[in-house]
This record gives structure tokens, C-alpha cells and sequence, in this order.
């Protein structure tokens, strides 16, 4: 088992190397669920109907929310089977990966149990108005009901890359895609369901996603062998998992709840305005998924050698590993500098939408320089289970920065003001995680050159 490839890739490849090896796929990934987000708004776009549009946007917090939950168990479990494959414990990660797949089919049944329970109240969470609420609804009813396709679609992935399976992680979200893309049409406009089919097509997108992963293990080509046998947990796996993905799980709801905030203060201004910010959000994706996808692969390789006790190399992965970001999202910027008002036309043929998303889009764009240190930061804390690191990272970012100054900018500035707000956070926030990261590094080095 140490001789196989992915092990190579983990513990001794040129760090630039392992960073592009283990990242490409995921950011490729990335891009293909890019589409997967963006499918569902553009065959909304052509309804002509704002308020639809609007509605997928207001939802998408929910799919946040989701993703939170399935990132605690997959975030968990991933760094816990990184560390131990670092430290050649494989029984401790074999069981890891089993209870993996238990914990997410229990998620999901909770999940969709207390959202449909609380589903109206849950809509005017989100910030429906009674032009979107039946929309919102529709759309958030269905994505309830296939929580656990979409949970398991995410949280597989990531139990894959954490064996240094990169590029196979990456199949389940092109099968998912495709389906998503062929389906939405025929249930959007064959079969006239409009924003119900467009949920629809994205669940079972989802899992097909989802189904990808299962038959990788269940074809033994994984490195682990996940099993009922060790789905049931230990006191010390179940306290390791959650130690690592709980404050996973936070930051993300966090996010979320920073978007909603975005979206009622949005709100104030009109559905048009909605609309074009949520346009606007998808297309970030284009460079959000960019960090994402490096800072994912970034993770196990980080795991790996804290694991192996190899402090060094992980300073050398960290430094190879925001050079590659901070390059990818420059290009990313300039693209959105030059062709906003273009891109936006594609989702919508209303130019009040379009003139509005391409002044949030322009805006927006200042955050790319900044993120992708970020994101590499909080991954990193979170393989070498440091997760108060990561989470103090959040907290700041979010709620002591960012929705403060989203309050603050629009009460004084209104509209204009506010979507500034992020970019300014980014900034501040870049600086200080990576002092916080270099400086936690340093201290193991350190320790260990004293022994």
C-alpha cells in the first residue's frame, strides 16, 4: 500500500508538482459543477420570469446549508483518514471511511425531516416575498426531499481525495452535471414544471453524483475498504470527526448566513436586484471554485504530512500552493473586468438585470486576489485537525468584518456601498490568516528541531 501512486503523490512528489496533480482535477471539477449552478438559472433565465429567477437565488442558502452538513462528516472524516494513512494506521482509516457513509445517510434523513416540517417559516428565512414565496417554496421542497443525493455527491468526493483519489472524485461531479444539463429542459419546458423541474433535474443530477463514488469503492479500486462491519463508530473516531468538521460545518453556515443577510438587504431594493445579484454570485463561481478546488487538494497532501510528522514540506506546499491560486484568480479577474455586462446577458434578457449585475460582478471580482490564501489556510488547519484555527478564521471574516460591513456600507453608502463590503474583508482577512498559518507551522518546526 506505500507504494501505490497516490501515496507517492501525498508523501514526495516536487510540492508544485503534488499541488497541480491533486488541485487540477478538483478545479476542473469545480468548473463542471460551475455549470451544474448555473444550468438551473439559465433555463429559468428563459421563462422570462424575474421572480422565478429570483427564487432559485433566494434558495440557494438552503444547498448551503446542506453542503454544511456534509462537509462536517466529509471535512471530519477526510482529515482524520489523511492523518492516519501519513502515520500508516490504516485500520483507524478504513474504519473513518465507513462510518463516512453512515453519517451522511443519517444527516440527510434528519435534514430533510426538519425542513419539510418547517418549510414556510424556513422560506421567509430565506427572504421570500410574497412575489417569490411560491417559487422559493417549490424549488426548496424538492431539494429537501433529495437531501441525501446531495449530500452524499459532496461528502464522497472528498472521502475519495482524501487517499490522494483526486481525479476520480471528479467523475461523479461530470455524471452529475450531464444529467442535471439533458434533464432540465425536458422538466423545466417538455413536461412544464418551471422551477419544480428545475429541482427535480438537479436532485437526481445529484444522484447520479452521489452513485459515482459507491461503485469506485464497491469495485475495491480505492486504497480503503469501507464496510457495515466498521460503520459503526468509536467514542475516539466519532470525537475526532466532529472535533475536525463541526467547526467545518460552522463556517459554512456562517457563509450562509452571511448570504442571507446579503439577500434581505437585497431584497430592499427589488426583485431585479435580487435577480442580478444572484446571476452575479454564480458567475464568481467561475473563480470561487478555483481556490476551492486547489484548497481541497491542498488538504490531503497537508493531512498526509502532518501525519508523517514532515513540517518542512508542508511549508513548501503551502507556498506552492497560493502562488498557483493567486495566478488562476488573476486571470479569472481580468475576464470578469473586461466581459461583465456580456456574461450577465447570457441569464437574462431584462437590461435592468443585466446593467445591475454587471456592476455587483465588477465589484466582486477585487475578492479574488485575496480568497485563495484563505481557503488554503482554513484547509490546511483543518488536515492537521486545528480545526479552532479554521473556525477563528470564519468567525472574524464573517461576522466580526463582513455583515457588519455590509450593514454599516449600505446604511451609508446604500447599494453602492454594500458590495464593496466583501472585497474589503478579503483583504483584511488574507493578511491575517496567513500570518496565523506560517506562524503555526513554524511552532511545530520548531518543537521538533528542539527534540
Amino acid at each position: 500500500m506505500t507504494d501505490d501512486k497516490r501515496i507517492y503523490t501525498l508523501s514526495s512528489e516536487k510540492p508544485a508538482k503534488a499541488v497541480l496533480k491533486m488541485g487540477l482535477p478538483l478545479v476542473c471539477g469545480m468548473f463542471v459543477m460551475v455549470l451544474y449552478n448555473l444550468v438551473d438559472t439559465y433555463f429559468i433565465g428563459k421563462l422570462n420570469d424575474d421572480y422565478q429567477l429570483a427564487a432559485v437565488s433566494l434558495a440557494y442558502p438552503l444547498m448551503m446549508v446542506m453542503i454544511a452538513i456534509s462537509n462536517m462528516v466529509g471535512t471530519g472524516c477526510s482529515s482524520l483518514i489523511a492523518r492516519s494513512l501519513g502515520a500508516k494506521d490504516y485500520e483507524t482509516a478504513n474504519r473513518t471511511v465507513s462510518v463516512g457513509f453512515a453519517l451522511t445517510f443519517v444527516m440527510s434523513l434528519l435534514v430533510t425531516a426538519a425542513g419539510l416540517i418547517f418549510l414556510n417559516p424556513l422560506v421567509e428565512l430565506l427572504g421570500a416575498d410574497k412575489t417569490t414565496f411560491e417559487f422559493t417554496r417549490q424549488y426548496s421542497q424538492v431539494i429537501l426531499i433529495g437531501s441525501f443525493a446531495t449530500m452524499g455527491s459532496f461528502t464522497f468526493g472528498q472521502l475519495l481525495r482524501s487517499e490522494g483519489s483526486a481525479t476520480f472524485s471528479i467523475v461523479g461531479m461530470i455524471a452529475g452535471t450531464v444529467t442535471n444539463i439533458v434533464l432540465d429542459p425536458v422538466f423545466i419546458f417538455g413536461l412544464r414544471m418551471d422551477i419544480r423541474g428545475a429541482a427535480i433535474a438537479t436532485v437526481i443530477g445529484n444522484i447520479v453524483g452521489a452513485l459515482c463514488p459507491v461503485i469506485y469503492y464497491v469495485k475495491k479500486r480505492s486504497i480503503l475498504r469501507p464496510s457495515l462491519k466498521l460503520a459503526l463508530p468509536t467514542a475516539k473516531i466519532l470525537g475526532e470527526i466532529f472535533w475536525v468538521g463541526v467547526p467545518a460545518t460552522l463556517e459554512t453556515l456562517l457563509t450562509a448566513g452571511a448570504a442571507i443577510v446579503l439577500n434581505n438587504l437585497a431584497a430592499a431594493y427589488g426583485a431585479l436586484t435580487v435577480a442580478a445579484m444572484g446571476i452575479s454570485s454564480k458567475l464568481m463561481s467561475f473563480g470561487s471554485y478555483i481556490y476551492q478546488g486547489f484548497a481541497a487538494g491542498l488538504q490531503p497532501l497537508m493531512g498526509f504530512n502532518f501525519g508523517a510528522k514532515n513540517y518542512r514540506r508542508m511549508m513548501a506546499l503551502i507556498r506552492a500552493g497560493i502562488a498557483v491560486i493567486t495566478g488562476a484568480e488573476l486571470i479569472v479577474m481580468a475576464a470578469f473586468a473586461v466581459f461583465a455586462p456580456q456574461l450577465i446577458d447570457i441569464f437574462t434578457d431584462t437590461a435592468e438585470v443585466v446593467r445591475i449585475g454587471a456592476v455587483v460582478l465588477r465589484a466582486n471580482m477585487f475578492i479574488l486576489p485575496f480568497v485563495g490564501s484563505i481557503a488554503a489556510s482554513r484547509a490546511t488547519f483543518q488536515a492537521m485537525g486545528k480545526p479552532q484555527y479554521a473556525f477563528s478564521i470564519t468567525v472574524v471574516r464573517q461576522l466580526v468584518l463582513y455583515v457588519p460591513l455590509q450593514l454599516l456600507m449600505n446604511n451609508i453608502w446604500g447599494f453602492g456601498g454594500m458590495i464593496w463590503a466583501q472585497p474589503l474583508t478579503e483583504c483584511i482577512m488574507m493578511l491575517a490568516s496567513l500570518m496565523l498559518l506560517f506562524g503555526v507551522i513554524s511552532k511545530f518546526m520548531k518543537n521538533q528541531e528542539g527534540l
